[in-house]
């Protein structure tokens, strides 16, 4: 399918559309922060067909996003970083590859090793290849 088809019946050219969900997306904005947006930009739409838009075109629009991002290192480690928030100490652990790229992060309050064991497994539940060393 090719890009003009997808946008065809629309109103709004594709690319005001394709910028509306990149906003939209990429700085988690509300349907109505990007509606005042687009208005002090002399586009008005309303918040309904941007919310009707992420809809349809959002999918596609991450799918994009993730065939761009670098392939993660085969090689994974657990940091852990105390930290104060208002006084009080929380455990901010952090999975690492070998490139130092941050895979994801959990912050808690108490030390508690098996949470830590369970936020490996849920980053490692949605990869499509297992690390070869994680440490």
């Amino acid at each position: 399918m090719r890009k003009c088809d997808l946008y065809r019946g629309f109103r709004y050219p594709a690319a005001v559309i394709s910028h509306v969900v990149w906003l939209y997306f990429r700085f988690s904005l509300s349907f109505r922060d990007v509606e005042e947006l687009m208005a002090s930009r002399g586009i008005f739409v309303t918040y309904e067909s941007i919310r009707h838009w992420t809809l349809k075109f959002g999918q596609t629009y991450a799918n994009a996003l993730r065939r761009r991002q670098p392939k993660r290192g085969d090689k994974w480690h657990l940091d852990e970083v105390v930290l104060s928030i208002k006084g009080q100490h929380h455990y901010l652990w952090r999975a690492v590859d070998q490139e130092g790229h941050t895979l994801d992060v959990l912050v808690q309050r108490g030390r508690d090793r098996q949470a830590a064991k369970r936020f490996f497994r849920k980053l490692l539940k949605g990869l499509r290849y297992t690390p070869r060393a994680i440490a």
